[in-house]
């Protein structure tokens, strides 16, 4: 199983640590791309326009400053770099031993910067959103589109991927027809009096938690309807919608979280 996670805007500042070595990240295969990418993002650090290309407001110019030292600042654990709601609710570093054993090999979180990273990655802070466009390179996305799918079919191989980012970072890979049958996409749904909505809190704490749950769990299932019995046994609300060109989405529906 391979559970696919967008990163969060907000990250943690290491204050030590070794600088950022492009070789040492997993999925080697990205390391063109991942150098491609950084490039781009410090030459634009340099320049007068950089805040405004990278979407900062007048109080957040100090993260341009991240970018542009991303080749010597410190790094830290890609568990302990994203945080926010979903990672909050997730605490990556907080999983008994045999679970974070799986975290390792089942987790991957889709990044602007480095395409795929895994939990135990060493990444620098940075600011670079899914909907930005480099100069002298183009949107993220599109440049990701075009690497990331040998990347995911690696971490992959034959298991169940189990596609829980948001639709700017789903934009950067879509799943093929071919691999459908083993996708499930999860959308959470807060219910109140009958009515339904999608509502950012619930649904990142819900996701976070979701993955934790599977995670200390240890089963892996095969196939989207395998996954929604999963959840329905672990105690959640689970609807399964019918398979489709992208894969199955599951409606996971929360009261509350």
């Amino acid at each position: 199983m391979l559970i696919l996670l967008p990163p969060s805007e907000g990250k943690a500042v290491p204050r030590r640590g070794r600088p950022l070595d492009l070789g040492t990240l997993s999925l080697p295969r990205l390391t063109d791309a991942r150098e491609r990418v950084l490039e781009a993002l410090v030459d634009l650090a340099g320049r007068d326009e950089a805040a405004r290309v990278l979407g900062l407001g007048a109080t957040q110019v100090d993260l341009v400053d991240l970018d542009r030292q991303l080749r010597t600042s410190p790094t830290v654990r890609a568990e302990k770099l994203y945080t926010g709601v979903l990672y909050d609710a997730l605490g990556l570093s907080s999983l008994s031993t045999a679970a974070r054993r799986r975290a390792a090999t089942r987790v991957a979180v889709v990044s602007s910067l480095f395409g795929l990273v895994r939990p135990a990655d060493r990444l620098p802070s940075y600011r670079l959103s899914g909907d930005v466009s480099l100069p002298g390179l183009g949107p993220v996305a599109g440049i990701w589109r075009e690497a990331l799918g040998p990347a995911v079919r690696e971490a992959l191989g034959n298991g169940l991927l189990v596609d829980l980012r948001s639709s700017t970072y789903a934009a950067f890979w879509r799943p093929p027809a071919d691999l459908a049958p083993r996708v499930a996409t999860v959308r959470v749904l807060h219910e109140v009096d009958g009515r339904r909505q999608v509502v950012s809190h619930f649904n990142k704490a819900t996701k976070g938690r979701i993955v934790r749950t599977l995670l200390q769990d240890g089963r892996s299932p095969r196939t989207p309807a395998g996954l929604a019995d999963l959840l329905t046994d672990l105690g959640w609300t689970v609807e399964t919608g019918a398979p489709a060109k992208i894969g199955t989405r599951l409606d996971v529906v929360v009261g509350e979280v």
